[in-house]
């Protein structure tokens, strides 16, 4: 590893840290607040009213929430994708329905996904996706990310990005303390195309 990407990694660390803090502070309330504003702005976009199948990640507690837009794909029926976890791996699986969701196990990040062995369908078997909505510890206006130090979304869209030759349109939702002026990023980081925020 060079002294640059040292240098980089422990930039990214500190930042991540400070994040962290700043979301431990945040009051329920102040989060379900913003997460509304971002919903409502989120629904008004026209890639989202297109999109006819889409991924959305399962908030953690202290991510934007995303159950009004989970049951939003639901009654819109659209065709709807979670994130799952094996390892170093993270695939995206087919949810069926409130009730799939409902069904779910919680896994030791207090989110709900399928067990690791259940067959699901993977996004990269189908026709791809729509739409990829991202959860994130840090954003730029310009749609770049600091996710949680794992590299998972950034593997799945290099991963997607072999197998559809294109990449999904991907939306980034953060809440005010989240947003950055600038990011400390490598080659392998991914930006977004849409970043939204109250």
């Amino acid at each position: 590893m060079s002294s640059s990407q040292r240098t980089l990694g422990s930039a990214k660390q500190l930042l991540r840290k400070e994040l962290k803090e700043k979301l431990r502070q945040m009051s329920h309330q102040d989060k379900a607040e913003q997460s509304k504003i971002i919903t409502t702005k989120l629904f008004s976009m026209d890639i989202y009213k297109q999109s006819k199948s889409i991924s959305l990640y399962l908030n953690m507690p202290t991510e934007v929430f995303t159950s009004d837009i989970l049951a939003d794909i639901f009654k819109s029926n659209k065709v709807c994708y979670i994130p799952r976890y094996i390892g170093k791996d993270m695939d995206m699986v087919y949810l069926k329905d409130q009730d799939d969701y409902d069904k779910l196990p919680v896994t030791s990040w207090n989110i709900k996904q399928p067990n690791d062995d259940e067959k699901r369908e993977s996004s990269l078997n189908g026709n791809g996706l729509d739409l990829v909505i991202v959860p994130g510890l840090g954003f730029t206006k310009s749609g770049f990310r600091l996710g949680r130090g794992k590299g998972y979304y950034d593997q799945y869209f290099h991963k997607y990005e072999n197998v559809f030759l294109k990449k999904p349109t991907t939306i980034g939702l953060a809440y005010t303390c989240q947003i950055k002026e600038s990011l400390p990023i490598d080659d392998f980081d991914v930006q977004l195309d849409y970043v939204l925020y109250p």
